[in-house]
């Protein structure tokens, strides 16, 4: 594997995870975004999957992201609300599928992810940058 190959990979790693921050911030800023009328669902928290691909130029493996779908697998929160207009008769109000210390974690290893890869790519261009060099000598 040359090192281009190499920076190739690391992008599309780099891309994988800044769609991953990018939804794990759609989802902080909607923690607390309730139904707006009883019996009306609230905002429900999305999740990234990856996928293995294979470059048909190089015969690299790459990630890509998969898809962003809803989380069925976490239920909705209720929340004591008496005065909210999405309050059901008993005052609870449907709050988001959203906990924001997961989301707090998960960007944390999107963002360690998204530097390990940018690290990659300045090794790989540093390494390219000294080859380059040895052969002006």
């Amino acid at each position: 594997m040359d090192l281009t190959t190499s920076m190739m990979i690391s992008a599309h790693g780099m891309k994988a995870q800044g769609t991953r921050m990018r939804v794990i911030a759609e989802n902080v800023a909607n923690a607390n975004t309730a139904a707006n009328a009883p019996g009306e669902l609230p905002y429900r928290r999305q999740v990234v999957t990856f996928q293995s691909m294979i470059d048909r130029n190089t015969g690299a493996e790459l990630v890509d992201v998969d898809e962003v779908k809803a989380d069925m697998a976490t239920e909705f929160s209720k929340k004591h609300m008496p005065g909210h207009p999405g309050a059901d008769e008993n005052g609870y109000v449907m709050m988001p599928n959203v906990n924001v210390m997961i989301e707090t974690m998960d960007m944390r290893e999107a963002q360690r992810s998204y530097e390990a890869n940018l690290n990659m790519i300045e090794l790989s261009r540093s390494m390219v940058m000294r080859t380059v060099d040895l052969l002006r000598e």
